[in-house]
C-alpha cells in the first residue's frame, strides 16, 4: 500500500508544483522536478526510490518520447540533418574535452578523466522535450535539430564507452557494438516503414476494448526494449516508433489517447523521480566539486551546442536556445555514472558528486530554454512588426 500512497502524493504534488511554476512564469516542468527532490529522502522523505517506482518512470519516459515522435514533423527532421549532426558533434566535443582536462588537473588516471570527459558528453532530451512542448517548439526547426542531434550524441557517446571500456581491460567487443547499433537503426526504419502500419491496420479492427491503443503501446515497447537489447536508449527506440505511427492515418487517435494515459500517470512519476533520486549526504564537504562540475557541465553543452546550431545558420538567440535544451544529462547521464561505479572507472564520491550535477543540469534546463526562445520570439516580433 505504500506504493498507492506514494503515486497519490506524486500526482497531487507534480501537479500543484507544475501549476505554481507556471504562475512563477517558468516551464511546468521545473516545478515538477523540484517537487521530486523536495518529497524525496533529501528533504521530506515521503517518497523513496523504489524498484517499482523506477520501472514506472522508465514507462513514463518511454511514453513521453513515443509522444514526442507522434509530433514530429518528419519533412522538417529531414531538412534539419546536417543542423542535427553538427549540434550533436559539437555538443560532444566541447564537454569531452573540457571534462578531460579536468581530470587531468585533478590527478585522475588517463581513463578516468576519459570516462569524466565522456560523461559530461552525454545529453538526455526528455527533459528537453517537455520544455519544448510547453513553448510550442516541438514542430519547429528548432525542436528537430535538438531531437535529432540527441539520438545521434546517444549513438557516439554509447560507441565511446564501449571503446574506453575495451581500452579499460573490459570484455568488450567494439565490432559486436557497432554492428548491433547499425543493425537496429536498419531494421527499425524497415519496421517503422513497412510492419508498423500492417500491424496497426491487422490489430486495430479486432473486438476488444481500445485494440488500436493497445497495438500502439505494443509497438512502443517492442521498439523501446529493443533499441535497449542494440546498447542504444530506450527513449530512441520509443522515438522511432512515435515518428513511424505519425505517418499512419491512426495518428490522431493514438497521440490523443496515449497522452491522457502518459500524462495522467506515468510521465509526472518520471519527472519526479528524477529529484528522488538526490541524495544530500556529503554535499557540504563537496560543495566546491560540485559547483565546478556543474559549471563546467552546464557551460560547455551549451557552448558547445549553440556553436554548431551557429554553424547552421540559425540565429544566436535560437542557438542558445538549443544549446541550453542539450544541456539535461538526466537519466542517461545516470546509466553511465552507475556503469562507471560498476567498473571502477569512479569511486563513490565522485558518483555521489556526479548524480548531484545531473540533476542540477537537468532542473536548470527548463528555464535557459524558455529565457533563449522567448529572446528569438521577441525578434521576430520585432522584425514583423518594422
Amino acid at each position: 500500500m505504500d506504493l498507492i500512497f506514494e503515486l497519490a502524493i506524486i500526482l497531487v504534488a507534480s501537479k500543484l508544483a507544475g501549476e505554481i511554476s507556471v504562475k512563477l512564469r517558468q516551464p511546468a516542468v521545473l516545478g515538477k522536478l523540484l517537487i521530486g527532490v523536495l518529497l524525496g529522502p533529501a528533504v521530506l522523505g515521503l517518497v523513496s526510490e523504489t524498484t517499482t517506482l523506477e520501472e514506472l518512470s522508465q514507462i513514463g519516459v518511454i511514453l513521453l518520447m513515443f509522444i514526442a515522435g507522434m509530433e514530429t514533423d518528419l519533412q522538417e527532421f529531414k531538412r534539419s540533418g546536417k543542423a542535427a549532426t553538427l549540434v550533436g558533434l559539437s555538443g560532444i566535443m566541447v564537454p569531452f574535452l573540457v571534462g578531460y582536462f579536468a581530470g587531468i588537473i585533478m590527478n585522475m588516471t588517463t581513463i578516468e578523466a576519459l570516462f569524466l570527459g565522456l560523461l559530461l558528453s552525454a545529453t538526455s532530451v526528455s527533459i528537453s522535450v517537455q520544455a519544448l512542448k510547453e513553448l510550442n517548439k516541438m514542430q519547429s526547426k528548432e525542436g528537430a535539430t535538438i531531437l535529432g542531434a540527441a539520438v545521434i550524441d546517444d549513438v557516439v557517446v554509447i560507441i565511446a564507452l564501449a571503446f574506453l571500456m575495451s581500452m579499460a581491460g573490459g570484455d568488450v567487443n567494439l565490432g559486436m557494438v557497432l554492428f548491433k547499433k547499425v543493425l537496429f537503426f536498419g531494421l527499425a526504419i524497415l519496421a517503422a516503414w513497412k510492419l508498423v502500419p500492417w500491424f496497426l491496420k491487422k490489430f486495430s479492427p479486432l473486438r476488444v476494448t481500445e485494440s488500436l491503443v493497445s497495438a500502439a503501446l505494443i509497438i512502443c515497447f517492442l521498439f523501446a526494449y529493443t533499441a535497449e537489447l542494440a546498447g542504444v536508449a530506450a527513449i530512441i527506440g520509443a522515438y522511432i516508433a512515435g515518428v513511424a505511427i505519425s505517418q499512419t492515418n491512426y495518428r490522431q487517435e493514438v497521440f490523443e489517447k496515449i497522452e491522457t494515459i502518459g500524462y495522467s500517470i506515468f510521465v509526472p512519476v518520471f519527472f519526479t523521480s528524477i529529484g528522488v533520486k538526490a541524495s544530500l549526504d556529503g554535499l557540504s564537504q563537496n560543495i566546491g566539486l560540485i559547483l565546478l562540475f556543474s559549471i563546467i557541465a552546464i557551460l560547455t553543452k551549451l557552448i558547445g551546442a549553440a556553436l554548431g546550431a551557429k554553424l547552421s545558420n540559425f540565429s544566436w538567440a535560437s542557438s542558445m536556445g538549443i544549446g541550453a535544451a542539450m544541456v539535461s544529462r538526466g537519466e542517461v547521464a545516470l546509466i553511465l555514472a552507475t556503469i562507471g561505479l560498476e567498473s571502477k572507472l569512479i569511486g563513490q564520491e565522485l558518483f555521489s558528486i556526479l548524480v548531484i550535477v545531473v540533476l542540477i543540469t537537468t532542473i536548470v534546463t527548463p528555464p535557459m530554454m524558455k529565457f533563449f526562445f522567448q529572446q528569438e520570439d521577441q525578434r521576430n516580433d520585432m522584425k514583423s512588426t518594422a
